[in-house]
């Protein structure tokens, strides 16, 4: 509860605060990563608190300010070869709607470029030096499966991950034919004032970090800043959401965005419209199938270790489907998808594909 008031009302917080003492607000704040944000509430209301409190905003200020440089950096690098670059998930929030850097920790940086500006846009950063990697060491992603990872050093000291993506999503149960168009979301984005960063409508983004969030399973640590980016992009921006709900439902990702935005309406308070949740929510069955499944995997336990079974990972995953059809195209997609992850096919070898899309799916927790 005083992790979910971390990013709610200041009063509550404090009062919470006072009522459970330091240590164990300290504590449920750090099983979180919400102590900086929890800092900020409590200093906002002119409580003295110790000083590791102020020191964790502090940190996480400069630590995200020279993120923000080095974004900014990055940004300018690739508008002089004509390349334009938006701003992803909390990097965007951060550079862009939520201006309070000591509120806005994040693990790395999230960019988008044009497919067809991909392979340019690569170029560039190996030239100024970054180094490709891969954070699972099983070395550099394959791009075809939606981008790349970077290290890169910051001014200071420290390293910091740059994922480049040409796919906004790229991963997990998430299709192609799920996401929305990339060039589209370019024409639709708007430059972000002082910097060549670009921000994603305000529709485009709120769908990008609701399927994003839905590709963690709703509780991939830290947990409850998991959904903080559903929360501040609901409350910074002007949401269509009459066009919201058109998009969702051509891309048939209704189940996978409804609780996208119901967790976060009821865990920290996100106004989300009912009318909303009710035009997107699942039938009874499969709501409750997934609430249990949330509840088992531990929502509050973001470090409580493995999450799900092979079995109960892949069943969960498939709830997430709108429908049966859909579902049967995730596990057996398309030709060209199938050609993309396996290779060419012929009448011999395509059944051999398909076994080995079955074992991806059971074994390797792969995008079903």
């Amino acid at each position: 509860m005083l992790a979910a008031c971390a990013t709610d009302g200041a009063e509550r917080a404090t009062a919470l605060y006072e009522r459970v003492g330091d240590e164990q607000a300290w504590n449920a704040a750090c099983a979180h990563e919400l102590e900086s944000h929890l800092a900020h509430k409590l200093m906002d209301c002119g409580m003295h608190v110790p000083n590791r409190w102020r020191s964790a905003h502090v940190r996480t200020a400069t630590r995200i300010g020279a993120y923000m440089k080095l974004l900014d950096d990055i940004a300018a690098a690739l508008f002089a070869e004509g390349i334009p670059v938006i701003a992803l998930k909390n990097t965007g929030i951060a550079r862009g709607i939520f201006t309070c850097l000591g509120c806005s920790p994040m693990g790395d940086l999230d960019l988008l470029v044009r497919p067809g500006d991909f392979q340019r846009a690569h170029q560039v950063l190996s030239a100024r030096g970054y180094r490709c990697e891969s954070r699972d060491h099983s070395g550099p992603e394959d791009p075809a499966a939606g981008g790349l990872e970077y290290e890169a050093d910051l001014e200071g000291g420290g390293k910091v991950w740059v994922e480049l993506q040409w796919r906004s999503i790229a991963g997990r149960w998430i299709q192609p034919s799920q996401e929305p168009d990339p060039d589209a979301m370019f024409e639709r984005s708007t430059s972000i004032p002082g910097s060549h960063v670009r921000l994603l409508s305000p529709e485009d983004n709120l769908l990008q970090v609701c399927l994003h969030t839905a590709k963690h399973s709703y509780l991939r640590a830290p947990g409850l800043r998991l959904h903080t980016d559903v929360k501040r992009i609901v409350r910074g921006t002007q949401v269509d959401w009459d066009l919201f709900l058109r998009t969702v439902q051509q891309l048939k990702v209704q189940t996978a965005v409804y609780f996208s935005l119901w967790l976060p309406m009821l865990l920290i308070g996100t106004p989300v419209p009912q009318e909303v949740l009710r035009q997107l929510e699942p039938p009874a069955w499969k709501r409750e199938r997934i609430v249990r499944g949330l509840i088992r995997a531990g929502l509050f336990y973001p470090n409580g270790g493995r999450k799900f079974s092979r079995t109960g990972y892949l069943l969960f995953n498939l709830c997430l489907y709108d429908d049966l059809g859909v579902a049967r195209k995730a596990i057996f997609p398309d030709q060209k998808t199938m050609q993309k992850r396996y290779g060419p096919a012929n009448l011999f070898s395509l059944p051999v594909q398909h076994a080995r899309r079955l074992a991806d799916l059971c074994f390797r927790r792969t995008g079903i």
